[in-house]
This record gives C-alpha cells, sequence and structure tokens, in this order.
C-alpha cells in the first residue's frame, strides 16, 4: 500500500469520527461529564443502607436534646398537660370509646386458693372479667383477704387498699405468684389484670401458617395500619379496671387508695397508663423499665411507638405523671435475648429484638432528665429513684409509701412469707386465658378493618372533582395529609448532589454509569460515613445527538433487587424472569434510563432502618422520597433530558414505590424541584389495607418476614386508590399479571375501579389504565410500553 492510499484513508476515518461526534453526545471516557469519578469498593446498596442507619441514630440523639416538656411552661399547664395526653392516646392507638358502667363478671373461681378464707391473714382469688369496649373485655384475679359472701365470692371491689400489678407477660406463673404474695402480705389487695404474653402458640392461622410471632408481636402487626397497637389496648383494658376500683360503693365512701406498680412488660404499660390518668392514683412504680429510649429498635417490635420519640421520651412520660408520686425501682427486668425459636411446624417470621435490664448510668441519667420536669413543676419531692432495690416493691419502696400516704404497709419477714401461699393457676387454665384474650383483640382488629373503607371515605368526602383545575388546588392539602400522616417528611435542606460516576456497561446501543449523589453529606466521606446518598446507573442511547432533549423512564427494582436486576438480559437469572431486562429494552427504544438503588435490600439491615425511623413519625419511604427528588432534579440538569418528561416505573416493592414516591412529588416544576410525569405500578397494586392487617388471608403480610411494611394508621387515611388519585391528573397505569401471588385478581380490580372513577370524574379517563396479562410476579411490557411511549412522546419505531 503507498504512503499516499495510506493518508487518504486516515482522512476517510477521521472524518467519519468527526462526523460521529457531531451526531452523538453520549459519553464514552470513565466518568460523565460534569462528575466525579466514583471510587466504590463496596456494593452502593451496602453503603446506602450503612449511611441511612448512621443518619437514624444520629436523628434519634438530636431528637432527644430537642424534648423539653413544653406543656410545661404553657400559660396553661393543664389544658397543654391534656392536649400532651390525647397525642400520646393516639401514637399508642388508646382511642377506643371506653364503656361507661361496664358489666361486671365475678366466676367466684376460688378452687385455687390453699386458703379457705377462715384463717387470718388469708388470701382469696377470684377472677373477675368485664366488658372495656365494643368486642374487648378484661381478666383479671383478684387476691383479697375480704371475707367472701354466702356463695363463696368476694363482692367487688372489696374494701381495702388496691396494688394493682401489672406483672410482666413472661415470667413464669411460679416468679409472678411469688410477687403478688409478698405485695398481698404487706396488707393490701393485689389486683392483677391479664395481659397478651410473649408465647406463640395463637400467632397463626390454621389454614394459613403458624409462625414463631410472640402474641405480642401478633397482635402489634395486625393493628399497626389501623391506628392501634398491643401498647394501646392493654392501657384501655387497665383504665378500665381503675374506674371500676375507684368507683365508690356508695355515695358515702371515697374511692380506695390505689397504688400502681409495673414490673418489665408490665411496667411499659403502666408508664402509659399513669400519665393518660395521674389523677387515678395515689403513688407509681415502675420496675425494671425506665431509661433512654434512643434504643428502642433494638428492643422487641411491640415497643415501636410512631412519632413517640419527637415528644415523649420516659422522662417526659414521666412529667405528665406529676404530681402523683412516682418511684423508679431500678432492678432488673426479665430479659429476652430475642425472638422464640420456631416449634416444629412453625415458621420463623418474628422481627429481631431483645430485652435487656436498664443499667443503672442509664436509669439515672433519664431520672435527672424526670427530675428537672418534676422540679420545675414544683413537685421534686414526689419522684424517688431506687438504685438498687431489694425486691420489687421492698423495704425501701414501702417506707416511700408509708411516708407519702401514710398506707401503714408491712415489710413481710421470710417467716411470715413462708405460710402465706398463693396457689398458681394452672398452665391449662392460662393457656384458655390467653387464647380468650388474644382471640379477642384479633377480632377487634378485624373489625377495624372491615370499617375502615368508611372511615377513608368520609376523610376524603370533599374531594371535588368538577374539573382537573378544582382537583389541583385540593390536592396538595391531601398530599400533605398523606406525607405527614404515615410517611414522615425529613426537615433537613438537601446538600449539593456532588455527583460521582463510572462506567459500568458499554454495549453496541447504549452506555452506563453507576451514579451517587449526596443527599445529606457527610463532613468526612467514606464507605463507612457515607452521610445520606442516592444512586442507581444511568443508561444512554449511542445515538443521542447535540441539542436533543429526551424523556427518561426511571425502572425501579423490587424488594432485595439492584439496579443490575432491571438491566439483565442473561435469561439464566432469577432477575430476568422477573424483570425481563426491561430497563435494557427501554434504552433500545431510544428512552434514556435510569435506575435507581432503594435502600429495601439487606434484610434485617434495611428493616431495621424502619424501626430506627419510627419513634420519629418517619418510614423507609421518608429517605427514598428525597433520594428520588434529588435524583430527579439532578436529572434533568442534564443537557440530553427533558425534565418535563420523566417516567416512573416500577416492580413490586418498586411498584409500592410508584405509588408512593411520583404522587407525593409535584407535578410540575416547583421551586427549583423537579416531578415525575407518569407512574406504572406493576406487580404490587392491590388492596392493601387488607394486605397488611387481615388476620385470614393468606395473601396478608401479617404471617410473613416483612416485618417492617408495616404504616402507622394508614388504613383510616389512604389506601393504593387515594394514593393513585394524587397522581391525578397525570398518567397513572397498573400492570397486573393473573398468577401474581401478592393478591387475587379481585382485590386488583376492586381497588383499581375506584382510580378509574376519579380520572373518570375529572374528565381524563384516558390518563388512568390498567392492562390484564396471563402471567406471574413479573414485568409484561407490552401496554406498559405502549402507555410510555404515547404519554413520553415517544415514537415506538425509533
Amino acid at each position: 500500500m503507498t504512503r499516499s492510499i495510506i493518508a487518504n484513508l486516515f482522512v476517510v476515518l477521521l472524518c467519519a469520527q468527526v462526523t460521529s461526534a457531531q451526531q452523538s453526545i453520549t459519553p464514552t471516557s470513565d466518568a460523565l461529564p460534569g462528575t466525579k469519578k466514583l471510587e466504590l469498593t463496596k456494593p452502593l446498596h451496602e453503603v446506602m443502607v450503612h449511611g441511612i442507619s448512621q443518619f437514624a441514630e444520629q436523628e434519634l440523639q438530636a431528637a432527644r436534646e430537642k424534648r423539653t416538656a413544653p406543656w410545661l411552661s404553657a400559660e396553661d399547664p393543664d389544658a397543654a398537660k391534656e392536649a400532651a395526653r390525647g397525642r400520646l392516646r393516639e401514637m399508642i392507638g388508646a382511642v377506643d370509646p371506653l364503656i361507661g358502667n361496664p358489666g361486671l363478671w365475678i366466676t367466684g373461681d376460688n378452687t385455687n386458693n390453699d386458703l379457705s378464707g377462715d384463717a387470718p391473714n388469708s388470701v382469696i382469688s377470684t377472677l373477675m372479667l368485664w366488658q372495656v369496649a365494643e368486642g374487648i373485655s378484661i381478666e383479671a384475679r383478684v387476691f383479697t383477704s375480704e371475707i367472701p359472701d354466702v356463695n363463696g365470692t368476694p363482692s367487688f371491689p372489696p374494701k381495702g387498699k388496691f396494688v394493682v400489678l401489672l406483672q410482666d407477660p413472661g415470667e413464669s406463673i411460679q416468679a409472678n405468684s411469688k410477687v403478688v404474695e409478698r405485695i398481698a402480705r404487706s396488707g393490701v389487695d393485689v389486683v392483677c389484670p391479664v395481659l397478651v404474653n410473649r408465647g406463640t402458640e395463637f400467632s397463626m392461622h390454621p389454614d394459613i401458617r403458624r409462625t414463631n410471632m410472640t402474641h405480642r408481636e401478633y397482635i402489634y402487626r395486625l393493628g399497626f395500619n389501623l391506628g392501634r397497637h398491643v401498647i394501646g389496648y392493654e392501657v384501655e383494658r387497665t383504665l378500665a379496671l381503675i374506674e371500676m376500683l375507684k368507683s365508690p360503693k356508695d355515695e358515702k365512701e371515697d374511692s380506695p387508695p390505689i397504688v400502681l406498680v409495673g414490673i418489665g412488660e408490665g411496667a411499659v404499660i403502666a408508664q402509659y397508663v399513669a400519665a393518660l390518668a395521674p389523677d387515678k392514683f395515689d403513688a407509681v412504680v415502675l420496675h425494671g423499665y425506665f431509661g433512654p429510649r434512643e434504643n428502642v429498635w433494638e428492643e422487641p417490635i411491640y415497643r415501636n411507638v410512631w412519632k413517640q420519640l419527637t415528644e415523649f421520651g420516659d422522662a417526659e412520660i414521666a412529667s405528665l405523671i406529676a404530681p402523683t408520686p412516682l418511684i423508679i425501682e431500678a432492678g432488673k427486668s426479665p430479659e429476652v435475648a430475642g425472638p422464640p425459636e420456631p416449634k416444629p411446624g412453625q415458621a420463623k417470621i418474628a422481627a429481631p429484638g431483645a430485652i435487656k435490664s436498664p443499667q443503672l448510668s442509664a436509669v439515672k441519667d433519664e431520672f435527672e432528665r424526670a427530675r428537672k420536669y418534676y422540679t420545675a413543676a414544683g413537685h421534686t419531692k414526689k419522684l424517688h429513684l431506687i438504685e438498687k432495690p431489694s425486691q420489687v416493691c421492698g423495704r425501701e419502696t414501702i417506707a416511700i409509701l408509708n411516708k407519702t400516704l401514710g398506707l401503714e404497709l408491712k415489710d413481710p419477714d421470710q417467716e411470715s412469707l413462708k405460710e402465706f401461699k398463693v396457689q398458681e393457676v394452672d398452665e391449662e387454665f392460662h393457656q384458655a386465658q390467653q387464647k380468650r384474650l388474644i382471640g379477642e383483640l384479633v377480632r377487634h382488629t378485624q373489625m377495624l378493618l372491615a370499617s375502615s373503607d368508611k372511615v377513608r371515605a368520609k376523610l376524603w368526602k370533599d374531594v371535588d372533582r368538577s374539573s382537573v383545575e378544582a382537583w389541583e388546588k385540593q390536592s396538595p392539602k391531601y398530599r400533605e395529609m398523606v406525607y405527614d400522616s404515615f410517611i414522615g417528611k425529613l426537615d433537613h435542606d438537601p446538600s449539593d448532589p456532588n455527583p460521582r460516576s463510572r462506567k459500568v456497561i458499554d454495549e453496541p446501543t447504549h452506555v452506563g454509569y453507576e451514579v451517587v449523589l449526596d443527599l445529606y453529606a457527610s463532613k468526612d466521606w467514606s464507605e463507612e460515613n457515607p452521610g445520606v446518598i442516592a444512586g442507581g446507573i444511568l443508561l444512554l442511547p449511542r445515538d443521542l445527538k447535540k441539542g436533543e432533549k429526551r424523556p427518561v423512564v426511571v425502572c425501579q427494582h423490587g424488594l432485595e433487587g439492584v439496579p443490575m436486576d432491571t438491566i439483565t438480559l442473561d435469561e439464566t437469572l432469577r432477575a430476568f424472569r422477573a424483570y425481563k431486562g426491561f430497563a435494557t429494552q427501554l434504552v433500545k427504544q431510544g428512552f434514556i434510563v435510569y435506575a435507581p438503588q432503594n435502600p429495601y435490600k439487606g434484610f434485617d439491615d434495611f428493616r431495621v432502618l424502619q424501626r430506627k425511623s419510627n419513634p420519629l413519625g418517619r418510614s423507609l419511604f421518608s429517605y427514598i422520597i428525597p433520594q428520588h427528588q434529588q435524583t430527579l432534579n439532578w436529572l434533568a440538569s442534564l443537557d440530553y433530558v427533558d425534565p418535563e418528561r420523566i417516567a416512573f416505573y416500577g416492580l413490586s416493592y418498586g411498584g409500592k414505590t410508584a405509588v408512593r414516591v411520583p404522587p407525593l412529588l409535584p407535578g410540575e416544576a416547583m421551586n427549583g424541584d423537579v416531578g415525575y410525569c407518569l407512574s406504572i405500578c406493576s406487580a404490587d397494586f392491590n388492596e392493601w389495607i387488607r394486605k397488611n392487617a387481615s388476620a385470614e388471608d393468606r395473601y396478608s403480610y401479617i404471617y410473613t418476614p416483612e416485618y417492617e411494611i408495616f404504616e402507622w394508621n394508614m388504613g383510616h387515611i389512604a389506601n393504593y386508590a387515594e394514593l393513585s388519585w394524587l397522581m391525578a391528573p397525570r398518567p397513572f397505569m397498573v400492570e397486573r399479571g393473573h398468577d401474581d401471588g401478592v393478591a387475587p385478581d379481585e382485590w386488583v380490580g376492586w381497588e383499581f375501579a375506584k382510580v378509574r372513577r376519579h380520572y373518570t370524574k375529572l374528565g381524563i379517563k384516558d390518563q388512568a389504565e390498567i392492562e390484564w396479562f396471563d402471567g406471574p410476579h413479573s414485568i409484561n411490557g407490552d401496554g406498559t410500553f405502549k402507555f410510555l411511549h404515547r404519554h413520553l412522546n415517544w415514537p415506538e419505531s425509533n
């Protein structure tokens, strides 16, 4: 080949390259233009979850410093305290109307007594049952020395002094009986309400699944989405008991003195009871439970209370008990290493969580905070700490009660206790009692579930569908209501995104870059200290032209997924069976595609994020929503992105995202923020409240390992239909396979019918669609792709 021929060939090749460069602006370097080189050694999801976890813990600690019990310094402290008590009631779900003058049944069950009642200082034990609220009753065993009537049954309430003893429901019958013996021997009548225990026998449905959940977690799960809580139920039951005890037998009698004593889990309940009705007690004793609550996420999930630590730590709750004398016994509580190991036939689905005795130093720290409140209210002498109690209601506590209340209680010696016995309730009776107790609460939650749609209908009854304009004026109010009620909004301004990227895909038709953005940046960034980040993979078609702005489709993975799951075309991989490589399919059709990493990966590592966030009124989506907002704003800044044509398409947990993120972000650019122009929910849309609160349907999350899935009181705020309404007038679509095990077709159709009606009434029925296909829990990519092309104004053949 001559030198001139080689030169001419070189010129031709060079011209071809220049022409190509003029036609395409797709980056070819290892990092996107305008971004720094991404250096990441750990998987993106691990760094992301770790950063959110650190942030959530820091926020819990910061909240501790912000709590100030403002009701004490209010212009009208009494009114402010009552308002605070009302908020606390709602947080623990103690909101059911209690029945006035409840019916009382005295069983007269004295067969378990080993004392006849004729001997001095003998004890008669009687089982009491009465109605508390609709469908809820309480059982309590009363230990009294009062002589029974001719039928062998003591009158109720007896005339003596009372100790209402809330025992730890995980302790053995023998251990609890010893405490009753001691306290009763001091010279009081003892009333022991029955609490939901930590057994597992009834945490199941025989036709669905037997589980290793404790009964307390079972009721917690059933009630959470309906604004109820096992704590709230037991507080209501105890309050009804106190009302009964405080009622004098006739107008001439004074109410008997009552001391409320709680041990371990019983002290959890006693603390709330005393805070809500301090005037009902002459004194309160808490044993084995008092201290900082910032690590409540390490405790069993049934102690998780939505939004509580925004206002109420133990010290602030103590301030609501004042001026009733409060005695803190810094003793040991019954300890639990974790959820019960599954018995044969039980599924292992219980949430992690342990109970440890509070450290004395921690108790003293919280006690000092409580003392400041008592001092500020002028009640310093009403608060007591016993650092090393001899036992529950030991001599130190008895001395305080006698001095403060003039009760003349005795501290029984060991010899007298030997002759003072309360026969134990046999295990068979105890199990039957728990079955009744739990059965009532299960039925109550199901009653609430059945009526929840009526509650939502009243809440949304004023929706104006006369025009799109009328709805757009209204929708921000409902959007804020949903966001504040069960999602939880972070009040932090986002950091500069500081984009970093690296090339991870290089195909003939497209290139892909892994991208990381700061959301709430750490001062010294590292993988061990990343702050809160957003990230994912950006796919760019190679035929992008200079000056062209294309639509973007955000393709969201599901539970335990990663962005690459939506991208892979390897048919041997499990991810392909679900996602069909829909992100790659779409980039090959000319769309710009972004596949975000959402933080629901890592099993307990991510699930505990919900536990760390709920006490501050936040959820997993409190982070996901601003992550998407930061991502959208960054995408909109790219020269080749049309910010008005960014769509969302998510599968499974990504479908869960589809009805929570796009609807709550602005439909139009506002204050510099960009929103999604449409949303597609795939393989998730259904009757979500029933799925999260049903004790009877095999589709229910009650019997699965997803303990983070529950959202506080969502059932009375918004189901999937109402959430989807918030997308209007933007397009919304559901993709549904007939064989999808998420829920039956009937649930999906029922819920989508309400969405279609909303859009139709607004005069935009073509903006809401559903595609049914004969297939499983997967992307179908037929009607949804057409939906994207049509509403993003992008030709199907490019």
